[in-house]
């Protein structure tokens, strides 16, 4: 009870004392959509002109939001913290579990540097955060089991008695987990959130325009009225934290994760792997049997190819060079350099316009997207996880603050230097040395 009250003081005498931080991710915000599109955001226009515009921020090797978004926050690549992919490696699964929970973190998230200094956190929708200490967490999960249902894996996953109440006060905002209605839902959570409780770091991701960017295209007309919407909601929530008193102590970032890049063409690598003798499809379904000695596991724009036993190396890469829209083949020892998954042997781009499944039994290995079956599983007319070194594929980020410059920009930056630059603005430091920098220019 002593200790319970002495932690209770504790983070209350630090949110009276310290700058808050709350972190807007907006999932495929890229460097373009400022630079093209201001038009669209007056909101984030004002933002930069009272903050610090960092233009270009190069992501990570892949480009996914589940690996990003842990080096968002830890300031660390995959190769360290352990996310390397959005899904894990199950061939026999069309819907393969994620990478929802914190115990597959092998680094330190800020959010945990921030509860052990005493500091209130709340994360809505925020990747890899199911299971974790976050005070107030609507964890980012789904259910891709029969036997249970979105309400259950939430609860499992989240604060529950927390999510009982937001359920309770917005889940009439929510259709399951369509979008727009569930950064609507998400919104109304963080208000409601930064309004009452008053958390001295909250991450909220919203994941509207990247959901639009996958069904029509990423210069679609629905995609750019996500992006207004975007503008909206982070209006509102800035707002909500004038009405709270606390905007004069707060710190915004609104940043992105990666950008997306357009394709109609999908090759399966697996079907190539299958026709030497490296892996067994099941009969009649896309997925195949976990004997496997080669396997190729998607990142979307790149894939991961594994192999065990005795299987040649050389071979395999001369079998993944001979397909179409191949790019690069990255081996072993480059993806660690590139921060990428240790265990892989290589690491394999695809040419922009293309893009990775799993699947098996097949048409062609290349095989055009059918325009029908956008909406499907792995059918998209935008995708990312392509490597960031693609041309005009920089995302971006905005800081604004009593601690960030007026109307200044940065022109350049990498994505696990934001971890570090949240951690200075809050005055906190991570136990290990990160990958990552503190952007110095943005502070006065």
């Amino acid at each position: 009870m002593g200790l319970a009250f002495w932690v209770g003081n504790q983070k209350e005498d630090a949110s009276m004392t310290q700058n808050k931080l709350v972190v807007i991710s907006l999932d495929s915000m890229g460097f373009r959509d400022l630079n093209e599109l201001r038009e669209l955001v007056p909101h984030f226009d004002q933002l930069i002109n009272r903050g610090t515009w960092v233009k270009k921020v190069r992501g990570i090797f892949p480009t996914l939001t589940y690996p990003s978004h842990t080096s968002i926050i830890t300031g660390q690549y995959p190769a360290v913290h352990g996310i390397v992919n959005n899904t894990k490696l199950q061939p026999r699964r069309l819907s393969p579990d994620w990478y929802w929970y914190r115990k597959d973190v092998r680094a330190m998230p800020l959010y945990d540097v921030a509860q052990q200094a005493g500091m209130t956190t709340a994360a809505f929708l925020w990747p890899v955060t199911a299971g974790s200490k976050i005070d107030y967490n609507l964890a980012e999960i789904f259910p891709n089991r029969i036997w249970t249902n979105q309400v259950l894996v939430s609860l499992k996953a989240s604060s529950p008695l927390f999510l009982y109440e937001m359920n309770k006060k917005y889940g009439k905002l929510r259709h399951g987990i369509k979008q727009p209605w569930l950064d609507d839902f998400v919104t109304a959570c963080a208000v409601d959130t930064l309004k009452n409780k008053r958390p001295d770091l909250t991450l909220i991701h919203l994941v509207d325009m990247d959901s639009m960017r996958h069904r029509n295209g990423v210069r679609s007309e629905e995609a750019k009225a996500a992006l207004h919407r975007l503008d909206e909601r982070v209006a509102q929530i800035i707002q909500t934290t004038k009405d709270a008193g606390t905007y004069e102590h707060t710190n915004f970032v609104v940043l992105g994760d990666h950008y997306q890049i357009n394709v109609d063409q999908m090759i399966h690598l697996n079907m190539a792997f299958e026709q030497h003798g490296w892996l067994q499809s099941l009969p009649g379904k896309t997925t195949y049997r976990n004997n496997w000695q080669v396997t190729a596991k998607t990142c979307d724009g790149e894939t991961y190819v594994y192999t065990r036993g005795n299987v040649d190396p050389a071979e395999v890469k001369q079998v993944i060079a001979g397909v179409e829209g191949i790019q690069r083949i990255y081996d072993g020892a480059e993806a660690i350099k590139l921060g990428a998954d240790p265990r892989c042997t290589f690491l394999v781009e695809a040419q922009p316009g293309y893009y990775f499944t799993d699947e098996v039994n097949r048409p062609a290995i290349v095989e055009p997207v059918d325009p029908q079956s956008i909406g499907e599983h792995d059918r998209y007319r935008g995708v990312h996880g392509y490597g960031p070194t693609q041309a005009n594929y920089y995302t971006t980020a905005i800081f604004a603050g009593p601690q960030i410059k007026i109307n200044a920009t940065v022109e350049t930056a990498h994505l696990v230097d934001e971890g570090p630059t949240f951690a200075k603005i809050l005055g906190l430091h991570y136990p290990e040395p990160t990958a990552g920098q503190v952007i110095e220019d943005v502070f006065r």
